[in-house]
This record gives C-alpha cells, structure tokens and sequence, in this order.
C-alpha cells in the first residue's frame, strides 16, 4: 500500500476519539469524496449525520458503510442547483430535528462544457451548485445553528480560488451568472470557490458573539464523481489532473486524508478561534511557493480573497439572487 504524502496535515487523536453521541450535522454531498469520509468519521464518534444528496439511491447506498458504528445517519434529498429543492431540504430538516451542532457545506461542481449552462432559477451551473445553493442553505439554517450553539459552519474552497501571482480570480459583480461576458469554466470554478471563501469570511464576522463559528476550507484532492463529464479534450485535462495529483500530493486514493480539514474545523477545540478563516491542507498546486505547505488557518494569497467590502457585497447581491431577507 502506498504511504501518504509526509507533508499531509492530520488531526489530532484526541479530536477524532471525541465522543459526539448525542449531536447532529449535516453534509452535503455526504454519498462520495470528502463529504463521505467526512460523514463516515462523525458517525463514528457517535453523532447523527443527514446526509444532503442529490442523488438518494447514492446516498442511500452509501449509508450502509456506516453499519456497525456508534452513530446514525439519514438521508433527505438536497440538490443544490435547484433552490427550491434547498427550501425543501430545510423544511423537511426542521421538521425532524432541533438542533444542529455543525454544517458542512461541501458538494460542488464544475459545468466541464465549454459554455455556460443554467439551473431553472437563471444562475450559471458551477456557480449555484458550489455556492448559491450552499448560501441559501446556510441563511436558512442560521436560526437553529444559533439556537444549538456552540455550532459551526464550513464551505469547502479550494487552491483553485487563489489563481496565481500573474493572474488572480476576482469576482465580476455586473454578472457573476455569465450572462454578457466570456464563459470559461475553470474561470467559473474558481470564481465559485472565492465566493465561497469569501461567505465564510462575511458570515465569521456577522455571527461574532453568537458561539456559532465558520470557515472555508482547502481539503486535498479525493476520490469522487467531481469533474465528471463534459468534452473528450475536458475529459483529458481532468484525468491528467487527477494522475498528477494523486501522484504528487496525496500519494494515494484516500479521501479520508482528504477530510483531515473539514474534521478539523468541525471539531477541533482550535479552530472556533479562527471563525471566518480559511483552512489548507498542503498542495503543490500552489502557485505561491509559501502555501504548498498549507495551513489551519492560513491567509489566502489572494488578496481578493481577503476583502471584507467585497465579502459584504457578495452577500447583499446573494441575498437578492436567491430570494432571502
């Protein structure tokens, strides 16, 4: 069996041998990748999980893994790109629970044709699903994860979000939906994962006082339908991503290791101190030399990323765009 990389950031023991029976989480995307083995360790340690998923017999499938550990799960179906699909998820939720002690807002995508599409509410495809649907969520949960604090609350990010010293991603408020300007997908990927970043950052600030706590997280590559789909040529570049990363940061197919951020933003006694900021696992696809090691936490070197006008912004026209008060 191959070695995991030296350089891999994990957690402590004694944060994974924390005794969580009695608590409740959500996580989206929950059926494969990090959200699985994100999932899969909660419930290990005893918590109730509900998994958010897209496709139920996914979900559902998947769930048996879990046999024989101390926790529990279930299964309430959540697509992301469809807002009205996030209410009822909400909805169904809060009918059934009153509590959530943590959020992990980890399913994603990338629209890997090589021209914009659009949900049925009229938002850019990558975009909705690896933010918007995350936000409204969020918004909406906001009331019980205060009433249950201390709680918390992550989006996972991404290295992609950084861009490079030459060229970094910044978000286009005249048209985050690619409505009038150039559709690039990779453009769009990275622009959804800097408005994730930067919503965990706005939403840190906002809570202050509340004992509810956020972040964004990096959490490594791992193995799950991410980048499926799309074009021979996109098909490709994908693959040879995977090969080079699988190659030179994780050295395996563990999405466990993979998960050692997310785990330890949800229960790590440390991280509560860092509300708002964004968490790295170690990646060479850093195209700051300074950052390959990662960091919990770690600043962004993008300074786009660090902007708390913009942060504000974002929120105000997300607020508008998915129709919350």
């Amino acid at each position: 069996m191959p070695k995991a990389n030296k350089n891999l950031i994990r957690c402590d023991e004694a944060v994974l041998s924390k005794d969580l029976s009695g608590k409740t989480y959500i996580v989206t995307g929950a059926n494969s990748g990090v959200g699985l083995e994100t999932t899969r360790q909660l419930v290990k340690q005893g918590a109730h999980v509900v998994m958010a998923c897209r496709r139920i017999d996914a979900a559902e499938n998947a769930a048996k893994s879990f046999d024989g550990l101390r926790g529990s799960c279930e299964v309430i179906r959540c697509d992301l790109a469809d807002l009205q699909s996030v209410r009822d998820f909400v909805s169904t939720f809060l009918g059934k629970h009153n509590r959530l002690d943590g959020l992990s807002c980890n399913a994603g995508m990338v629209n890997m044709s090589n021209k914009a599409e659009y949900t049925k509410d009229g938002l850019e495809s990558t975009m909705a699903a690896s933010y918007f649907g995350h936000f409204l969520l969020t918004e909406l949960l906001l009331d019980i994860l205060k009433k249950s604090a201390p709680s918390r609350m992550l989006i996972l990010s991404s290295v992609v979000h950084a861009g490079s010293p030459e060229k970094r991603h910044d978000l286009h408020f005249d048209d985050l939906n690619y409505k009038t300007r150039k559709f690039s997908n990779f453009a769009a990927y990275g622009e959804a994962k800097l408005a994730c970043t930067l919503y965990a950052m706005e939403l840190g600030e906002r809570l202050k006082g509340t004992d509810v706590t956020t972040a964004s997280v990096h959490p490594g590559w791992a193995r799950s339908n991410f980048g499926s789909g799309g074009g021979l040529v996109m098909r490709i570049i994908m693959g040879a991503m995977r090969l080079f990363t699988y190659n030179l940061t994780s050295r395996t197919d563990s999405s466990e290791d993979s998960a050692q951020a997310s785990l330890h933003v949800l229960l790590s006694d440390d991280a509560p101190n860092h509300s708002g900021s964004y968490f790295s696992q170690h990646s060479v696809l850093y195209s700051d030399e300074e950052c390959k090691k990662g960091g919990w936490p770690m600043t962004s070197p993008n300074p786009n990323a660090n902007d708390m006008d913009k942060a504000r912004k974002l929120v105000a026209i997300s607020r508008d765009l998915v129709g919350v008060k």
